[in-house]
């Protein structure tokens, strides 16, 4: 009987989902990535398959550095006719792939790029997998000179949002994090979210969620096709 390991920790639980989305990878394609801890231990293991594909869509400027120090080409969406699929992580999902991203702050480029894709694989280690969105604080990017209105806006919808100090996105915008939502229908909540005006994007990916999620365990990748979770009309 084989020895399975019962305490791994959370690198090489992140590594052994990484290693395991290699298989999603679509030969003579470019590919989408994402951004964050995960992201990064994906981007190390397609660096040993580079010549299979043609190169990659990066979602941070921070991705497309770490592929470029792999000698992985990487272009931009503008130039791609397709994108079969786009692979990241996520702060927090539910079995029915709805998310809360952008944590590192690359939510609206990662958003843009796994719009375009046709299959969106998550990779997370179990400790992101929830029930219900809403531990995790909901990043809103936003146009700095709507920051006080759109925090108003938030506040009126239950939220506490917090300007994450110091930091400046790639797109040149500020960060709200809003913590006490609990998020029962995100999609709903993503949509309520990005009608304000002044948001450019939030960190709910409900409307456009993630097709399969990976999961890493001490006993190895639990695979969820999120489609087969969707939830049924409400009673």
């Amino acid at each position: 009987m084989s020895h399975v390991p019962t305490a791994m920790t959370q690198d090489e639980l992140k590594q052994m989902v990484a290693r395991e989305a290699i298989r999603y990878v679509v030969d003579d394609a470019y590919i989408g990535v994402g951004s964050g801890s995960t992201a990064n231990f994906f981007i190390d293991e397609l660096a040993g398959i580079k010549g299979r594909i043609k190169g990659a869509v990066a979602s941070s400027v921070r991705t497309a550095e770490r592929l470029r120090k792999h000698s992985i080409p990487v272009v931009e969406l503008t130039s791609v006719d397709s994108l079969p699929v786009y692979i990241d992580g996520a702060d927090e999902t539910t079995a029915h792939g709805a998310m809360i991203k952008g944590g590192g702050g690359a939510l609206t480029r990662e958003k843009i790029v796994a719009a375009v894709a046709a299959k969106y694989v998550c990779i997370i280690d179990q400790s992101k997998l929830v029930g219900v969105l809403g531990n995790f604080p909901l990043p809103v990017e936003v146009i700095p000179m709507a920051r006080s209105h759109v925090a108003h806006e938030l506040v009126k919808l239950g939220g506490q949002p917090e300007l994450r100090t110091g930091f400046t996105t790639d797109n040149g915008n500020v960060i709200l994090d809003v913590e006490g939502f609990r998020i029962l229908n995100p999609a709903e909540l993503e949509g309520r979210i990005n009608n304000i005006v002044g948001v450019v994007t939030n960190g709910l990916f409900a409307i456009r969620g993630a097709d399969v999620i990976l999961v890493g365990t001490p006993a190895g990748v639990t695979t969820l096709d999120a489609h087969r979770f969707q939830p049924g009309p409400s009673r």
